[in-house]
C-alpha cells in the first residue's frame, strides 16, 4: 500500500512513503504524508479529504500533482447544520470495569494523589516554586501515597479586569485545581495586592479553610523567605492526612478522559485520532466521559458534532463557540487558518480545514452530550466538549480545571508534553516517530498504517492502557518529570 485513500468521494489520496515521479500515478516528487490528485481538479474547485471539502484548487491541479500549500487555498465555511440527526448511542458493555482509585467524598475518585499550590498571581510563583522544591522524592518516600507536590504557577493574575471573560476564566482555572480530584490538599499562595483575590475566590467558591486547604500571602507573612518557610510547614501538616487515603476499586464511569492533538500530521486523522475516539467510546460506553477541545481546531468539522448533538440547545452552544472563535480572530488581526502550524504542514497537514476533520475523530461516534465554556466543571455524561485555543497547554490545563483525571495526547510530529495533576498518556500517529521518541511515547498507532493493528484493536489498547494508568502505572512523561511547568490558563482580554 503507497497510498491510502479514505473515502470513495476523494479526489486526492495521502502517501505512505516518498512517492517518485512515475509511481502510482505521481508525476512530481509526492512527500511521506503528502497528498496527491487522483483527478484533474480546476482552478476553484474543491478539494475532497475524508469526503469533506479541505480547500480549493488556487490554480488547476493535474492528475498526479502535489496537493500542498502552493496550489490549495482555505476559504471560510458556512455549514448547515442539522442537531441530533447522527445519533448512535454507546453499545451497553459485557463487563463493567473498574479501576484502583483514590475515593473521595467530593465526587468523582481520583487517579493521582497530589498537594497542589495554586497561585493567584504571577507575583507568588517563586514563593510556590520554592514550598515544592523543598519536597524531593527522598522527603515524600515517607508518604507512599503522595504522588507530590506541585506548584501550579501563571504568568496573570493582575494587570487585569476585575471582571468579564477572562478574570472569570482564571478564576474557574483556580477553583478546577483546587477541587480536582487527583488533589488531597491544597494551598494558596498570593502577594495581597493582586486583582485577582484569593479571599473572592473562597467566598464565592463557599469554601471552608481547614487542613487540607490553606491560604496566605506574601504581604501579610511578611516577605517572600518567611512566606515559603510558612508554605513548607503548611504542606507538612497535610502530608499525613493526604497520605491516609489509599486506591480501591472505583467504577470507570468515574473517570473523565482529556482527548488531545500536539504535533499532529497526516496520520492523525488516520491511524491515532480514529483510534482514540474508538477508545472514548469504550469509555462512555462504561458511564464515563470524555472531552474533546480546542475549538479552533474543530473549525470546519462541527458540523458534524453538532449532528450529534443531543438536542438543538447542545448544538447551538457549539456553533455559538464558533461564531465567537470567528470574532477574535478576526478582532486580532487573524484569520481561523493561522492553524495550522508549520510543523503541521512539513508533516503533510495543509488547511484548518483537513486538520479538523482529523482532529474531530478523537471524540469518537457516541452522542454529544454537552458543551462547556473554558475550565467550566463539566458535569454531563458522554462525550462532552470544552472551548479552549488550540494551543496545548492552554488547552489541557482547561480540560484538568472542568475535571479530567487523565489525558490522552496523540502526537505526528512528536509533542514533549505532560501534565500534572492529570497523567497523560501519549500516543504516536505512525512508527517511524515513535522509534526515534520511544521515552516520550505510550503507544505506537502507526501499526494501524501499517496494516499491523486495526483501529479497534489500538483503541481498546488505549483504553486498557488508561484503565491501568488510572490504577497507578506512570506514563512516560511523568517518568521523564513532565507538567510542572505546563500549566498554562487561557489568557482572555487585555492586560492593563
Amino acid at each position: 500500500m503507497n497510498t491510502v485513500r479514505l473515502s470513495p468521494d476523494d479526489n486526492v489520496v495521502t502517501a505512505v512513503g516518498p512517492l517518485e515521479a512515475g509511481a502510482d500515478g505521481a508525476t512530481q516528487l509526492i512527500p511521506r504524508g503528502h497528498k496527491m490528485a487522483t483527478v484533474a481538479i480546476p482552478a476553484g474547485a474543491a478539494v475532497i479529504k475524508y469526503a469533506q471539502i479541505i480547500g480549493y484548487a488556487s490554480e488547476d491541479i493535474a492528475a498526479g500533482a502535489h496537493v500542498h500549500t502552493h496550489n490549495l487555498a482555505f476559504r471560510n465555511v458556512d455549514h448547515a447544520h442539522a442537531f441530533a440527526s447522527n445519533l448512535r448511542p454507546a453499545p451497553a458493555p459485557a463487563t463493567r470495569d473498574t479501576f484502583q482509585g483514590f475515593k473521595r467524598d467530593r465526587g468523582p475518585a481520583g487517579t493521582r494523589n497530589f498537594i497542589a499550590i495554586v497561585t493567584s498571581v504571577n507575583c507568588s510563583a517563586t514563593a510556590a516554586h520554592k514550598i515544592a522544591a523543598h519536597f524531593t522524592p527522598e522527603r515524600l518516600a515517607a508518604y507512599p501515597n503522595v504522588d507530590g507536590v506541585a506548584a501550579f504557577v501563571h504568568g496573570t493574575g493582575c494587570g487585569m479586569a476585575g471582571s468579564g471573560e477572562g478574570f472569570e476564566a482564571l478564576q474557574r482555572v483556580m477553583w478546577g485545581y483546587a477541587r480536582h480530584p487527583n488533589v488531597g490538599g491544597v494551598l494558596m499562595a498570593g502577594l495581597g495586592c493582586e486583582m485577582n483575590q484569593i479571599d473572592w475566590l473562597v467566598e464565592a467558591m463557599g469554601i471552608t479553610p481547614g487542613p487540607l486547604f490553606q491560604a496566605m500571602n506574601i504581604q501579610d507573612v511578611g516577605g517572600l523567605r518567611k512566606t515559603v518557610e510558612l508554605g513548607i510547614k503548611k504542606v507538612e501538616a497535610m502530608l499525613p492526612l493526604v497520605n491516609g487515603a489509599s486506591r480501591s476499586a472505583c467504577p470507570a464511569s468515574d473517570l473523565m478522559l482529556a482527548l488531545q492533538c500536539g504535533g499532529s500530521d497526516a496520520w492523525s486523522g488516520i491511524t491515532a485520532n480514529p483510534a482514540l475516539g474508538h477508545a472514548c467510546d469504550l469509555l462512555v460506553a462504561q458511564g464515563g466521559t470524555g472531552v474533546l477541545a480546542e475549538t479552533p481546531e474543530i473549525y470546519g468539522a462541527e458540523h458534524l458534532l453538532t449532528a450529534r448533538a443531543v438536542d438543538a440547545a447542545v448544538g447551538q452552544r457549539l456553533v455559538g463557540l464558533i461564531d465567537w472563535w470567528q470574532d477574535y480572530t478576526a478582532r486580532n488581526n487573524g484569520t481561523m487558518d493561522n492553524n495550522p502550524s508549520p510543523g503541521n504542514k512539513k508533516g503533510g497537514l495543509t488547511t484548518i480545514l483537513e486538520k479538523s476533520l482529523g482532529a474531530a475523530a478523537k471524540g469518537g461516534t457516541t452522542p454529544l452530550t454537552g458543551v462547556y465554556k473554558y475550565a467550566e466543571p463539566v458535569t454531563a455524561r458522554g462525550f462532552t466538549f470544552m472551548d479552549s485555543p488550540g494551543y496545548d497547554p492552554a488547552s489541557v490545563t482547561g480540560q484538568i480545571a472542568s475535571g479530567c483525571t487523565l489525558v490522552a495526547f496523540t502526537t505526528g510530529r512528536g509533542s514533549a508534553f505532560g501534565a500534572k495533576p492529570a497523567p497523560s498518556l501519549k500516543i504516536a500517529t505512525n512508527s517511524a516517530m515513535y522509534a526515534r521518541m520511544t521515552e516520550d511515547m505510550d503507544i505506537d498507532a502507526g501499526r494501524i498504517l501499517d496494516g499491523h493493528a486495526t483501529v479497534e484493536e489500538v483503541g481498546r489498547e488505549i483504553y486498557d492502557t488508561l484503565l491501568r494508568v488510572a490504577s497507578g502505572e506512570r506514563t512516560k512523561s511523568e517518568a521523564q518529570g513532565l507538567g510542572d511547568h505546563e500549566f498554562v490558563p487561557w489568557q482572555i482580554g487585555a492586560v492593563m
